[in-house]
């Protein structure tokens, strides 16, 4: 038997237990409501999952190619410019992560 490996966000769902201070979860409830609090959880786990990978992604290529010239900077920027206002005019939500 071979176990399966999932990426972020992928997978069925799995219980785990979790301690929030209270402010955080009260604050958490008020903006989603009861029912949506384990996905706005899952949400933002994932979120900051793929900002580390990324963040380890960008270390790596530095490490191996020398810094991030400013040009490139400034066209990511666009890019990413671009992607959030298509994601904001076809519906008004924030672009999904891939």
């Amino acid at each position: 038997m071979s176990e399966t490996t999932y990426s972020i966000g992928e997978g069925p769902s799995t219980r785990v237990s979790l301690s929030l201070p209270e402010g955080t979860a009260e604050a958490i409830r008020a903006r989603v409501g009861k029912r949506e609090f384990s996905a706005y959880i899952a949400a933002a786990v994932e979120r900051e999952l793929r900002g580390q990978v990324l963040d380890e992604y960008l270390a790596d290529y530095e490490s191996r190619q020398g810094p991030v010239s400013e040009q490139a900077r400034q066209r990511a920027r666009q890019v990413f410019d671009e992607v959030f206002a298509e994601g904001f005019a076809e519906g008004g939500q924030w672009p999904a992560a891939g």
